[in-house]
């Protein structure tokens, strides 16, 4: 079974998808709203595969100072997790330990690999709103013969990272991560596998795929993912040509 650790900002305007805000037609707050939907989704995901869900928090005392409020990161990311999937007594819910991400990452997957003793562990940030149950199970799969299963985004990016042993996580996500996490794998003397390349959701650019991505599935009667979808219904969000492919709303 696969750990999913889902890496979970609480979702503050500013905090979260900053550069969306500022290369979108949506504000800071909107922006934060996407995030939690696409968490949302990423949660779903992660519970109706065959692996277990982990909701990996992001504490106070690592989020910048003006971004801390009477509401404590474990308790607004805890919140969210419960609005999404009603009973956490099933649901670990754990806080991030270190300075950087790789380091937050590298400890998560570390600790659990070798404390704990589990199987496999699946590095998450949840901002790819196509991540699957499918997808999930099918990394789970090619980590029975490749210790490292990546999932690859756009612009270099890494939407899904599994590990069934450790590699030197010293900035192994520094752009362009898919290329450093699969070289730190090597490195390792580690096979590295891949699952199906998704977007990823960063900047105003990202939505020129996302957007047409889900309209497409919907029309074509497949599944959405649900929280995104209803994210976006309600903002009109959709992509028209104006000379050139822009994002635009109701």
């Amino acid at each position: 079974m696969t750990v999913v650790a889902v890496f979970a900002d609480p979702p503050r305007p500013g905090l979260v998808l900053s550069d969306l805000a500022e290369t979108s037609p949506l504000t800071e707050a909107e922006a934060a709203e996407f995030y939690a939907a696409m968490l949302k989704d990423a949660f779903l995901a992660a519970v109706r595969s065959g692996g277990e869900l982990l909701v990996n928090y992001r504490p106070d005392d690592l989020l910048p100072d003006e971004f801390v409020t009477d509401e404590p990161a474990a308790a607004a990311v805890r919140a969210l997790a419960a609005d999404t999937l009603g009973d956490l007594s099933d649901v670990r819910v754990e806080k991030q330990v270190g300075s950087t991400f790789d380091a937050r990452a590298g400890n998560t997957v570390s600790h659990l690999l070798g404390t704990e003793g589990e199987q496999s562990v699946a590095v998450v940030r949840g901002n790819a709103p196509f991540l699957t149950r499918t997808l999930v199970d099918s990394a789970a799969m090619k980590l029975r013969s490749a210790p490292v299963v990546l999932g690859p985004s756009m612009s270099g990016r890494c939407y899904y990272a599994a590990f069934s042993e450790p590699i030197d996580f010293t900035e192994s996500f520094t752009h362009p991560e898919i290329e450093t996490l699969a070289a730190h794998g090597h490195d390792a003397g580690l096979d590295v596998d891949f699952v199906p390349m998704q977007p990823t959701v960063e900047t105003g650019e990202d939505l020129l795929t996302v957007l047409p991505m889900l309209h497409a599935r919907r029309e074509a009667g497949r599944i959405v993912p649900k929280h995104t979808a209803k994210f976006v219904a309600e903002l009109g969000l959709r992509v028209v040509e104006d000379g050139e492919p822009t994002v635009v709303r109701n």
